[in-house]
């Protein structure tokens, strides 16, 4: 793995962005009282702590609760399925939405269907799958959203959703997804954010392009942008954030394009370190 990088001193931060698998959470998918108490010290300092998940809105909603920042302003916020909406918790409803068009979500639902694999689209309380299998069941119990066969799926893309998955096993997805850079080149966004699952999101979408976007609309500088993560899906905002930071667990290039890298992991309150350190 890489050396730790970590900051000469604090830094000016007003909003941190936060991935939650492998980075926020630890290995029992919980957010550690020590990181509880750094994050609300940071909102109650008036940083926007916005929490920043492939996972729909309702998956993302038992850590906003554990937070328990909500009700602040600092915690209005939430950037739900890698970027492709961002939800405001005191109106309830999504201020940015991009989807997938039809073309795009059914090219990949008939390419799957091909390699005996289902495909997946979600809402913000149920995934739709176009059949059950293993990793449909994972994602399910991941999620802690509702799962429901849909049998005429290909009618069902007709409007367009903000991402499609496709769940399978590692190898499956590893040899399914050249395939799809290739055909939707400049169509859509393909990366594996777990070994298991393969997902597609709309062009120029994802979590550094909604921070981006949210930060904007605050009226906050990119100088004062920090995100945290460790993974595929978390890329975007590690480049675009003014200081992205690595879980030192993550993927290697992951802490390659970061700024900064963590010197305690996820299961080590690694969040909370840098925070007290660098940042509180």
């Amino acid at each position: 793995m890489n050396t730790i990088k970590l900051p000469s001193g604090k830094l000016d931060v007003r909003i941190i962005a936060l991935d939650l698998d492998d980075t926020l959470l630890n290995r029992e998918l919980k957010i550690t009282p020590r990181t509880v108490a750094a994050l609300q010290k940071a909102a109650g300092k008036g940083i926007y702590i916005v929490l920043c998940s492939g996972r729909a809105e309702n998956a993302i909603l038992p850590y906003v609760r554990q937070l328990n920042i909500a009700g602040f302003q600092a915690g209005r916020y939430l950037i739900a399925i890698n970027g492709s909406i961002v939800f405001d918790l005191h109106t309830r409803i999504p201020i940015m939405t991009r989807k997938l068009g039809a073309d795009v979500l059914r090219f990949v639902y008939e390419e799957a269907k091909k390699r005996g694999l289902p495909a997946q689209v979600y809402d913000a309380s149920t995934i739709y799958a176009s059949e059950d299998n293993k990793w449909t069941q994972v994602d399910a119990q991941l999620s802690g959203l509702r799962l429901e066969i849909v049998n005429d799926f290909s009618s069902f893309m007709e409007n367009g959703h903000p991402k499609m998955v496709v769940p399978a096993d590692p190898a499956d997805v590893e040899k399914f997804t050249p395939f799809l850079r290739e055909q939707l080149k400049g169509r859509a966004e393909i990366f594996i954010s777990k070994p298991f699952f393969l997902e597609i999101m709309p062009p120029d979408c994802g979590k550094g392009e909604a921070l981006e976007w949210l930060a904007s609309g605050l009226g906050i500088p990119q100088t004062e942008t920090m995100a945290f993560g460790d993974s595929m899906n978390d890329e975007t905002m590690i480049r675009k954030s003014a200081y992205g930071v690595a879980m030192c667990n993550g993927l290697e290039y992951i802490q390659d394009a970061a700024k900064f890298v963590t010197r305690r992991s996820n299961n080590e309150d690694g969040i909370a370190d840098f925070l007290e350190e660098f940042v509180l």
